[in-house]
């Protein structure tokens, strides 16, 4: 009977932290997918390809800059939940105000300078062709600029996250996402008097939404009764502890961002040789692929949470049970994903294009991302437990050899050595998704990540 009452109010706490998250991501997945659509039906084939290939090679640089991001957003995360689970919540607020001062002074600013000081030639080191950089160049440089805010929330929401409030990210998050669809709507299209932009209003609508989450965030940091807050009279210091726990938590987890990043271009530009069409496929299916993250995100985030409060309360045990909970959740939800994908995956392309060709190929596409959905869930899960524990170092082992070594190989191969096009690509994902769900659980199992300490 007790583990029976143990095991419901693992449950419990679980989906309070996973809950929100879940709909925060999957909306704003869902708001992206919008987004996609809209701009896909935005003009001619030549234009709407163009715009969608825009779209993908802008998100080359955003998602090298959050990935950097949130490799200090996990320090922030950890921290929070053991000051929090060994009652020192009076270091949370030093904590918030060195995430956010780092994140712009060290990452911040050379996005800004690469996405709008050097824009055409990043956007053909990101695999921009002639046709992309017509269209795409106000895109690139918009989105650059909205940075600033989107690394300013990300910051805020890893800090809710670990106190336990996934509701506060939800709300905001859902509000910005709605606006920005709204946004989009009138901007691509050019409704109510507003100007036609196409991908350009793309843009301006999602900085602008960015804008938005910004000051509904500085409104719930400034309210001294919540746990995450900041006095802005409060004199900022350097706390040597909290850098040194950053740098130990937050390096190996930049080193696994770069990997991933560096990973994911080359393999981009493997697929960008196939021609715009084979690409903007590509960046449908990515889309997809990204709805197919959120459960593993959000137990995983949820991991991370519950797993580090854990340690800061001295109960490595409730770490592992809450990490196992957190993956048997996460695996019925992989496999409802996967039959959907599996079955109807040709219906959802659709939903994106009337381009036939894209259609039928993305549908294929959909089949092998089917089997991908168990491996990539579970991983993602285990390795959120890992990083809340702190131990991040053996998830920038299993990414810098799954992502950078043996995805890249066997890209090769099955792309360009045997002919089979896209879909040999995400064959190669299949097989880069299962070696690192064994290196994940391998590591898991050795319960080394249970005494890991921080200052």
């Amino acid at each position: 009977m007790e583990s029976s009452i143990n095991e419901k109010h693992l449950r419990d706490e679980i989906v309070k932290v996973a809950g929100p998250v879940f709909i925060e991501l999957l909306m704003g997945t869902l708001f992206g997918m919008v987004d996609m659509m809209m701009l896909g039906r935005s003009g001619d084939a030549a234009t709407t390809a163009a715009s969608i290939a825009a779209v993908g090679v802008t998100n080359q640089l955003v998602f090298l800059g959050l990935s950097l991001v949130q490799s200090l957003n996990i320090g922030a995360t950890t921290m929070v939940a053991r000051y929090i689970g060994a009652k020192r919540e009076d270091r949370i607020e030093s904590v918030v105000k060195h995430v956010m001062i780092l994140t712009q002074l060290l990452l911040v600013i050379p996005i800004l300078f690469i996405g709008l000081g050097m824009t055409d030639t990043a956007m053909k080191f990101f695999g921009a062709h002639e046709d992309t950089l017509l269209i795409g160049r106000g895109y690139f440089r918009v989105i650059a600029l909205g940075f600033i805010f989107q690394a300013f929330n990300f910051s805020i929401f890893a800090s809710l996250r670990g106190s336990g409030d996934t509701k506060t990210p939800m709300k905001i998050n859902i509000i910005a996402n709605l606006s920005n669809v709204v946004g989009n709507a009138v901007l691509i299209y050019g409704l109510f008097g507003f100007p036609r932009l196409g991908v350009l209003g793309a843009g301006i609508s999602t900085s602008l939404s960015q804008v938005i989450a910004s000051i509904m965030l500085v409104r719930v940091v400034l309210n001294e009764k919540n746990i995450v807050h900041i006095k802005i009279k409060k004199k900022f210091k350097f706390d040597k502890d909290i850098v040194y726990n950053l740098v130990k938590i937050g390096l190996p987890a930049s080193g696994e961002q770069l990997a991933m990043r560096a990973g994911l271009l080359m393999f981009t530009k493997i697929v960008a040789s196939l021609g715009t069409v084979a690409y903007a496929t590509h960046q449908i299916c990515i889309s997809i692929l990204n709805l197919s993250f959120t459960p593993g995100q959000a137990f995983g985030i949820s991991a991370s949470t519950l797993a580090g409060r854990s340690l800061g309360e001295e109960e490595p045990d409730k770490a592992e049970s809450y990490i196992k909970m957190c993956g048997k959740i996460g695996a019925v939800i992989a496999a409802t994903m996967g039959i959907l994908f599996f079955f109807f995956g040709t219906f959802i392309a659709g939903l994106y294009t009337n381009n036939r060709e894209v259609v039928v190929e993305a549908g294929k596409v959909l089949k092998l991302m089917a089997f991908i959905q168990p491996f990539q869930c579970s991983q993602l899960i285990i390795a959120g437990g890992l990083r809340g524990a702190g131990d991040t170092v053996w998830t920038l082992i299993s990414t810098f050899l799954g992502i950078l070594v043996i995805r890249l190989i066997f890209a090769r191969i099955f792309v360009m050595k045997m002919g089979m096009g896209l879909r040999g690509a995400w064959l190669a994902v299949l097989v880069d998704q299962g070696i690192r769900w064994l290196l994940i659980l391998m590591r898991f199992r050795t319960n080394k990540w249970k005494y890991i300490t921080i200052r």
